[in-house]
């Protein structure tokens, strides 16, 4: 009993140390190496940058790397210090990604919806966000567990019969999906689209083109839209509603950014 008690006191201290909480101020569970998951992005990048089509056009490579700097700018302590990593790949898609380690991966695509500085930035300031707040990290840690939980749902449903097992394991991992992972991914990416409302508004960035840009995705993904609950990211209209009550927040950041002098002209 003496020895339960202290393995569930080991356990209780190791979730401890592995909590921790976004910028935003929600708690978070991480349980994986950030150093491990740093490298690995590095990893990620340098295959990238070696077997992708890459821009070479410097005044999109300039204009690019404007924003994305502004943006890190005004990010403090750890963050700050990062050694942040961009490269543009001259691909159409209409996208942009980040791994972990502050590895930033922009399609040209992408501009044709982020239509000037302020659109990109609202775009920057997500792929950012998503590092500062660790959510790779967390993805990781919940897909782990969540895991662990289909595996012994499926052995429970199946009773020790294979066919049995097997059907449950599909059907558990679909509830998996559904019920669990596709709305924490959502949760991520609205809390990742509200982290980088204040990033670009601390910049010098107008916030209020987010919603701009949002249309722009908008009218670009009618014809492929998916119902949300079968979507890892929140609709555009979700969004654009999410962003317009963080407005008047946001605009007195921005405000307070021009005023001290922080006025990006990447464009030029």
């Amino acid at each position: 009993m003496r020895v339960n008690n202290q393995l569930l006191i080991l356990l209780f201290i190791f979730l401890i140390s592995a909590c921790s909480t976004t910028p935003t101020g929600r708690a978070q569970l991480t349980l994986k190496s950030e150093v491990v998951l740093a490298q690995e992005g590095a990893r990620q990048m340098a295959m990238i940058r070696k077997n992708s089509p890459l821009v070479k056009d410097q005044r999109m490579i300039d204009y690019v790397a404007c924003v994305a700097n502004s943006i890190v700018d005004v990010l403090d302590g750890a963050d700050a210090s990062m050694y942040w990593e961009l490269a543009i790949v001259n691909q159409p898609d209409i996208n942009a990604f980040v791994m972990p380690g502050g590895k930033i991966v922009v399609k040209s695509g992408i501009l044709s919806v982020a239509q000037n500085q302020h659109q990109l930035a609202a775009v920057l300031g997500h792929e950012v966000a998503h590092v500062t707040a660790h959510h790779a990290n967390e993805r990781a840690t919940r897909g782990e567990l969540a895991n662990y939980g289909v595996e012994v749902l499926a052995l429970i449903l199946g009773g020790g019969y294979y066919n049995q097992t097997r059907g449950a394991y599909s059907a558990a991992s679909t509830l998996n999906s559904l019920g669990i992972m596709n709305p924490f991914s959502r949760m991520q990416e609205s809390e990742a689209d509200i982290i980088g409302l204040e990033y670009m508004a601390k910049a010098g960035f107008d916030p209020r083109e987010s919603v701009a840009l949002w249309q722009n995705m908008n009218n670009s993904n009618e014809k492929t839209k998916v119902p949300e609950f079968l979507s890892t990211h929140p609709s555009g209209d979700t969004r654009i509603e999410s962003m317009i009550q963080k407005l008047p927040e946001m605009l007195y950041l921005y405000n307070n950014a021009r005023a001290e002098g922080r006025s990006p002209n990447c464009e030029t």
